[in-house]
């Protein structure tokens, strides 16, 4: 037997007998003095490694196989415990957010795994005191609901898989599964404090006044719901306007003051099928708004850099935009009634050439937008500083970034997709006054 074969073959055996060089607290030949807890914290870590290396199979037969399986023992729960925040310890650590892991678990393991994480989540937490606890990851946590509702008297994995109706062998294979899952995310980078390190004098970011997000909000509620392209997309210009409008104004106000508003850092992920399509359009509404932004295309999702003002409009206008397109693709291949207009090289290059020319537009409205500024010759030296603080901190995130491309596999969906941005009329009608 060759030398790869015998290191992968002591590789799973060591798995089997609880060891794991990276994620175990301990290696294997500590074993016979761990706590029974420890000992049962490294057989799970090492069967979830074992999985996210591809073995298939390997949780459930590891979750029947394991001693104690057949009943959830203070030891083994406490055990998996120790497990699920040694692990997610780290993947924080590596730049992952609540909402990432979250999005990140939907994708690619079961509702069960899903909602077993949100707890591992709401546990992490729980250590940390609230004024220590960045904005962003409070607030992503309250979005997912995650609370420790179990009670602290006895472990939680027995309570959680009693309210799931599980068995204990299938609560264990959730377990190795969904650490499975946050074993094979990448490290990111890491672009919010981590709990119990966000200073509360460090103070906030400007975000953009309720008046002005609720009346963006609306305007592009309205382009979701109506049925007429031309009415939808003069209302997403709209609504670009207006923010763009406000951003102008934050902008003025920052060149003033002896202490700017850095740049923030979102995430974005995207739905498939397309999603490579849906990127070329959150990049081009991400430069019509002042922000640069990269595509992590294994996981499908984007890293947006900006001012938070303009991060929250590119965040409102691509959620929109993405359901106009859409709609548009799909009434485009119904009007038609062609076959090929329903082939999926036909629906990527429609949104691609959807996604190009509404970047045109888009830009377009917002250099008519700072023309008709009330004082262009103060604003264009302080947009110009406030680009160049935006490409200073995506560059120190990302170093080494590569251009990437994108191949057009229909010119019939190119052009419809050209011509549905073309009835969009997105040219900015009068101003629109906060």
């Amino acid at each position: 037997m060759g030398k790869p074969n015998r290191r992968h073959r002591a590789a799973k055996q060591r798995a089997r007998h609880g060891g794991s060089d990276f994620w175990a607290a301990q290696g294997a030949h500590d074993q016979a003095r761990q706590p029974a807890a420890e000992q049962f914290a490294n057989a799970i870590m090492a069967a979830a490694m074992e999985s996210a290396q591809g073995n298939p199979g390997v949780a459930k037969r590891f979750a029947t196989q394991l001693p104690g399986s057949g009943s959830l023992t203070p030891e083994l729960e406490h055990g998996a415990r120790l497990a699920d925040q040694h692990i997610i310890t780290r993947v924080f650590q590596n730049g992952w957010l609540p909402e990432d892991i979250h999005q990140a678990a939907r994708r690619r393991v079961d509702p069960f795994a899903v909602g077993l994480l949100t707890d591992v989540m709401a546990a992490y937490i729980q250590p940390f005191g609230l004024a220590t606890i960045d904005e962003t990851w409070r607030a992503q946590l309250a979005e997912l609901k995650a609370d420790a509702w179990w009670s602290e008297s006895e472990p939680h994995l027995g309570q959680w898989a009693a309210q799931q109706l599980l068995t204990p062998a299938e609560a264990l294979t959730t377990v190795i599964e969904a650490l499975a899952l946050l074993i094979l995310l990448p490290k990111l980078e890491l672009i919010k404090p981590l709990p119990g390190t966000a200073r509360p004098d460090a103070g906030a970011h400007h975000h953009v006044d309720e008046k002005v997000l609720g009346r963006v909000r609306g305007l592009l509620a309205k382009a979701e719901s109506t049925s007429f392209p031309e009415e939808a997309e003069t209302l997403s210009a709209k609504a670009q306007e207006l923010m763009t409008k406000y951003a102008l104004d934050r902008v003025l106000v920052d060149a003033n003051t002896s202490v700017p508003d850095l740049p923030g850092v979102r995430r974005i992920w995207l739905e498939t099928p397309y999603v490579d399509a849906k990127a070329h359009l959150v990049e081009v509404v991400t430069r019509a708004n002042r922000c640069r932004a990269i595509f992590a295309s294994a996981w499908g999702f984007m890293t947006i850099v900006g001012d938070e003002a303009d991060l929250e409009a590119v965040e409102l206008l691509t959620t929109s935009l993405l359901v106009q397109a859409t709609r548009a693709m799909i009434a485009s291949g119904d009007h038609t009634r062609n076959a090929h207009s329903r082939s999926r090289s036909f629906r990527k290059s429609f949104l691609i050439a959807y996604a190009a020319r509404i970047g045109e537009r888009l830009a377009a409205a917002t250099e008519t937008t700072i023309a008709e500024s009330a004082d262009p010759t103060r604003l264009l030296p302080a947009l110009a500083s406030h680009q160049q603080q935006v490409d200073e901190a995506f560059e120190n995130l990302f170093p080494e970034v590569r251009a990437g491309r994108i191949s057009i596999g229909s010119a019939a969906g190119w052009e419809a997709g050209r011509a549905a941005a073309d009835r969009a009329q997105l040219a900015a009608r009068r101003p629109i006054r906060k």
